[in-house]
């Protein structure tokens, strides 16, 4: 069998050529397909980062500015008040009182401070009979963040002034108002004026970063950042 050199060359280069540009167009057809998968795929992680992003500031934003009125501030109180009695001894009269009501300021007059009103009712046993009293007391303090208790109490707590209303006598006497002023130290010092709601969603988000509490004209405002480990 005769074999025609110049045919086998041509048949080995139309071979080669054949190859060549299956594997160009392989390579083109694959480019074509990847290139717009790819721009799908990352316009896709684009759109998930944003979505976690604007509901991650959507969450932020609401507990950045997170805050508690007098009003707040005066319904745990209030729930308190019942528990606010005394019994004791002045200059030997027995006294009995009991707390009525407590009203709320925050940050009067621009300040960093809480004033607290408390109105009381009294009774003075002398010479067997009984004296009713109307007490008024006014304190402030300074409101303190516990993180621990995720409460805010108040202390440093000092008298702003006091009066006492009984048997047509209205003035001061020190000797009761010193009672009811012992019976709303010790109340302050062991009940906190707000409680955190452990419950309410926002608000575990907002427990869970150091805080820092500020003092506005009638709110409290709990900001996240660097915990000052006091106010």
């Amino acid at each position: 069998m005769r074999v025609d050199l110049p045919q086998l060359w041509q048949l080995v280069q139309a071979l080669l050529r054949c190859k060549y540009y299956t594997i160009r167009h392989y390579e083109s057809a694959l480019t074509q397909v990847a290139l717009p998968c790819l721009r799908v795929i990352m316009r896709i992680l684009i759109t998930l980062l944003c979505s976690v992003l604007l509901v991650g500031c959507s969450q932020l934003a609401p507990v950045s500015v997170f805050s508690v009125s007098e009003a707040e501030l005066e319904q745990l109180l209030t729930r308190k008040v019942p528990e606010l009695t005394r019994q004791a001894n002045v200059a030997g009269i027995p006294l009995k009182m009991a707390v009525d009501q407590m009203s709320v300021q925050i940050g009067p007059d621009n300040s960093d401070v809480i004033r607290i009103q408390t109105a009381a009712n009294a009774s003075l046993s002398l010479f067997g009979l009984t004296y009713p009293a109307d007490l008024q007391l006014q304190v402030e303090g300074v409101p303190y963040y516990d993180a621990s208790e995720q409460a805010v109490y108040v202390r440093s707590v000092k008298l702003l002034n006091s009066s006492i209303e009984a048997a047509g006598y209205r003035g001061n006497l020190t000797p009761v108002s010193n009672e009811l002023l012992q019976l709303v130290n010790q109340f302050l010092a062991t009940n906190p004026v707000y409680r955190f709601d452990r419950e309410d969603p926002k608000v575990k988000l907002l427990t869970a970063m150091p805080l820092n509490l500020a003092v506005q004209q009638g709110r409290i405002a709990f900001i996240p950042g660097a915990s000052s480990g006091s106010r």
